[in-house]
């Protein structure tokens, strides 16, 4: 039986788990990860929050307030960076959330708040915690946390951009530049776009658009029904006029850049630059030609 009701949806994941398996070789870079996760679930459970689901080198989990949600981040934060081990082997993590509103069915969430919440962890780098400005209103403030904006961004389903904050977790802020204003979309005057080309479809992308989403679920912007590739494969989408891609998937996004070595993303992210192909799931050399998006940076 569904329900609807309102909660914080969290999400955390492994930063560079890519270059984990890489350094230290399956058995132990899983290890490493899972480890992480069971001390990010003991923080989940301390604040009231319920664990939903563990992917990959992500967490997803659920608060009773908006508050909960931002004080267990601000742990989780401290926990990974005081823990010594995990600093020997280079762990770190991001925390993206939101309260909203959201339907309960079979021990799984779904609804705006979810994809809101995955969009704030997108937005977020290493040892850093991005939330919506609505989410973190008449959060107190201390010593030892602060608010940052960080402007404005565009959601897929959502009509007008989205205020942004940063949460200011370290004990010493003093070294961080604060915002004051939050950038609205609509001012910046760079004129950067990219154009995919996929099976003789041309698409423009710029830098007001909102995520671009690729994968086999018929509900994406580009979908490639392929064994290879997931539901919600990756995505491409502009950060301070940049274009980044960030692969969510199981089997990775292989990136080609012009004059460059083409190499695997999972569960990461990388700067799109000059042109190149963009291969779901596997190298492109053992994709056909016609699964592959071409892109091109545009000034």
């Amino acid at each position: 039986m569904s329900r609807q009701t309102t909660l914080t949806i969290l999400f955390a994941d492994v930063c560079r788990s890519t270059q984990l398996f890489e350094q230290y070789g399956d058995v132990k870079a899983r290890e490493l990860i899972s480890n992480t996760l069971n001390e990010l679930s003991v923080i989940v459970d301390r604040y009231q929050g319920v664990v939903i689901k563990t992917i990959g080198d992500e967490i997803m989990c659920t608060f009773p307030t908006a508050e909960n949600g931002i004080l267990a981040s601000c742990d989780m934060q401290r926990c990974v960076n005081g823990d010594i081990n995990m600093l020997r082997h280079g762990i770190a993590i991001r925390v993206g959330l939101h309260h909203g509103n959201v339907i309960e069915e079979d021990n799984d969430v779904f609804g705006d708040a979810v994809n809101i919440s995955a969009r704030m962890a997108g937005l977020a780098k290493a040892h850093q915690i991005v939330t919506t400005a609505s989410s973190a209103d008449g959060m107190p403030l201390s010593d030892n946390m602060q608010i940052r904006a960080l402007g404005k961004t565009r959601v897929k389903g959502k009509l007008l951009p989205i205020d942004t904050v940063d949460i200011l977790w370290q004990e010493d802020t003093s070294n961080v530049t604060t915002v004051s204003q939050a950038l609205n979309l609509e001012d910046l005057t760079s004129s950067i776009q990219v154009q995919l080309r996929f099976k003789g479809k041309v698409i423009d992308l710029k830098e007001t658009s909102p995520p671009f989403m690729i994968g086999r679920d018929l509900s994406n912007d580009l979908t490639l029904d392929d064994e290879w590739v997931s539901r919600n494969h990756a995505s491409i989408e502009c950060r301070k006029g940049v274009f980044v891609l960030i692969d969510r998937s199981t089997n990775g996004t292989y990136l080609k850049t012009a004059g460059d070595q083409e190499f695997r993303l999972h569960r990461d992210e990388a700067h799109l630059r000059r042109e190149g192909i963009i291969s779901l799931g596997q190298f492109s050399d053992k994709r056909s030609v016609e699964t592959l998006i071409e892109y091109s940076c545009v000034e």
